[in-house]
This record gives C-alpha cells, structure tokens and sequence, in this order.
C-alpha cells in the first residue's frame, strides 16, 4: 500500500517573453540538481489551467517519505547548488516565486 508522501511546493509566475527559456532551464538544469538529494522521490511540474486569475502560472511538487529526508533537503548542499545556480542564471529576473510551502500528510482517500 502506497503511503502518503510529504510535500514542498512551489508557485511560480515567469514572464511571458521567458517562459520558453525558463520551462527548458527548469525542466533539463534546475530539476536534474535537485534530484541529485538522495531523499527526494521525485518532482510535478503543473501549469495553470485557463479562468484562474491571480494564480502563479506553474507549480513545483517535490515529494519526500518524511519529514526527516524533507528537513534534511531544505539544509541540504543539493538545494543550495540549485540555489546558487539559479541566481547565477537568472539573476532576479524573469520569474517570480510567489510562495512556497511544506506540508504533511493528514490522511489519503482511494475509491
């Protein structure tokens, strides 16, 4: 039985004149370093569907089996890397986290 994973999530705007630049850069560079923390499970990348104004346009779901792999990747040397990348490459411009979040697991539902 799969069990309910912990989450951090990720709400992005980018401006329309990068959005080709910043989907390549975050699905082929951003990503890929990520997954380098042992702990992660994997990353969605979702884009807003039409009709939801004031909404970021694209979120970022990381998925960890617990707390302790989620608290170890936010210290982790990984994250600061793709941290450090980012603002490199992007250097405050382009896009915009509008929030980030963590959370757990309360309970799953299956039909």
């Amino acid at each position: 039985m799969e069990t309910a994973r912990f989450l951090n999530i990720v709400a992005i705007d980018c401006q329309p004149e990068q959005e080709a630049r910043f989907n390549k850069w975050y699905n082929e560079v951003h990503i890929p370093m990520l997954l380098k923390f042992d702990g992660m499970l994997g990353v969605t990348r979702y884009r807003l569907l039409g009709g939801s104004e004031g909404q970021a346009k694209y979120l970022a779901i990381y998925e960890f089996t617990d707390k302790t792999s989620l608290d170890a990747y936010q210290k982790s040397p990984e994250l600061a890397a793709a941290r450090d990348e980012m603002n490199q490459t992007w250097k405050g411009k382009g896009f915009d986290i509008k929030w980030r979040a963590q959370y757990e697991p309360i309970k799953t539902w299956k039909s």
